[in-house]
């Protein structure tokens, strides 16, 4: 018994235990009623990208990040590469002000500053769109 629970922490510290893995995901997948799967905070906040970040580097700075926050970690260990349940791949970039910026799909995530959790309401406005999962 000592030997099957030393194997399951040690499967999970290197994050192969699916609990580990959740506490660490910095996004999860959200079914929303109009737009359905979709990534958000653990929060359950709608994530965005934006159409003129599609050269994969940060241009929303300024003004813009206060109304699209930027989904920040403290590091890049806490971002794994995958997350169970959503197709597509994590990552980090960072941004002009030093923090690490949290990427799907190298895209650069944002929130929406006047959405409350399970809301999306800025879906293609002004070149934003919530990020859609498949399947």
């Amino acid at each position: 018994m000592k030997k099957l629970v030393l194997l399951v922490a040690v499967l999970g510290a290197l994050g192969f235990g699916s609990a580990t893995a959740a506490m660490r995901a910095p996004a999860i997948r959200y079914v929303d009623d109009q737009f359905g799967p979709v990534l958000a905070t653990p929060k359950q906040q709608a994530l965005y990208y934006w159409t003129a970040e599609n050269d994969f580097k940060i241009h929303c700075k300024g003004a813009c990040a206060k109304l699209w926050p930027p989904l920040v970690v403290r590091s890049k260990a806490a971002v794994p590469t995958r997350v169970a349940g959503i197709k597509g791949t994590f990552g980090t970039i960072k941004r002009p002000d030093g923090r690490l910026q949290v990427t799907f799909n190298r895209r650069p995530v944002y929130t929406y500053v006047h959405e409350g959790p399970t809301q999306v309401l800025c879906n293609n406005v002004n070149g934003w769109f919530v990020v859609r999962l498949r399947g």
